[in-house]
């Protein structure tokens, strides 16, 4: 696995090895491996060094959290080619953000599916500023999106691009601070920043999505996209009304136009993902208000904890 030092990554290993996998971690060793797994310290942007630190190692599967950019998915593509069956990279709901590419218009109310966004026919940009952070920042979802594409065009082996909603659950484990932000301004009773006309989105508990990518990995061997999402998309309003029923105070919204920065997780545009695919191929997914008072809870405790 490429990554997996924090949130559903760490999981994600723990439960390969529950389920009697031997689990290998690629990473720049900012933080220590979990117990019992093989920890391969190496820059996965320095090819060579990372096909010097692969050896002659071989994998049945390969889980990558961590590819932002075409050339990291490039690297990543020859140094695995050979090495590996399969190859499952950790995407996003972003690639469908129509602010971002010229994507079709999807009805309001229609759930996206992945061929929206086809990785085998996307072009690819090596000649972009990848390297750049502020540039990469800037193009996070074109990022996924040409990545996806990489792999997808490479052949090497059988890829699925695994693209997750909006992520929370954990409570300190959730290091965005998104869920935390709403926390915050309704405990306090101060102004969440919200569009008038706010559009659904979905979200995944961090839990779901380590079951998914598990899923992905060791149980189907479906290639291509495969959007991962709870059931029940939410607006922001929606999100408010659960967090305010946990804190016990109401929520208190000012609105501004479509255009205008908001609040997270408030979408002036349209692009909540289906999951249609993901479970005709097996998968079950749970509903979002089944565990997202939860999430709330757990974020409280972290914020009410002594500092």
């Amino acid at each position: 696995m490429i990554g997996a030092s924090r949130y559903f990554g760490k999981l994600l290993v723990k439960r390969l090895q529950a389920a009697g996998h031997q689990v290998a971690v690629i990473n720049r060793g900012s933080s220590p491996a979990p117990p019992g797994v093989e920890h391969l310290v190496v820059d996965r942007d320095d090819e060579a060094a990372l096909i010097t630190a692969l050896g002659s190692r071989t994998f049945d599967v390969v889980v990558d959290q961590v590819c932002y950019t075409p050339v990291q998915a490039a690297i990543a593509a020859r140094a695995f080619g050979g090495r590996t069956r399969r190859y499952v990279m950790t995407s996003t709901i972003e690639v469908y953000d129509p602010a971002t590419a010229g994507l079709p218009t999807v009805a309001h109310g229609t759930l996206v599916p992945e061929g929206i966004v086809d990785p085998a026919t996307w072009l690819v940009r090596m000649d972009l500023p990848w390297q750049d952070a502020a540039y990469l920042e800037a193009h996070y979802a074109e990022g996924k999106r040409q990545a996806e594409a990489v792999f997808a065009q490479h052949h090497g082996f059988d890829f699925a691009a695994v693209r997750s909603a909006h992520v929370l659950g954990g409570g300190a484990q959730e290091f965005t601070g998104r869920l935390a932000h709403y926390i915050a301004h309704i405990t306090q009773g101060t102004q969440v920043i919200a569009h008038a006309e706010a559009l659904p989105t979905v979200f995944i508990h961090y839990e779901e999505l380590a079951g998914l990518l598990l899923w992905a990995a060791t149980v189907t061997d479906a290639t291509g996209p495969v959007n991962a999402c709870s059931d029940g998309p939410l607006d922001v309003y929606g999100l408010g009304a659960v967090i305010a029923a946990q804190v016990g105070r109401k929520a208190v919204y000012r609105s501004v136009a479509a255009g205008e920065p908001a609040s997270p997780f408030s979408f002036d545009r349209h692009y909540a993902m289906s999951n249609a695919r993901a479970k005709d191929l097996g998968f079950s997914f749970s509903h979002t208000t089944d565990w997202l008072p939860g999430a709330v809870a757990e974020a409280l405790d972290v914020s009410d904890a002594p500092t």
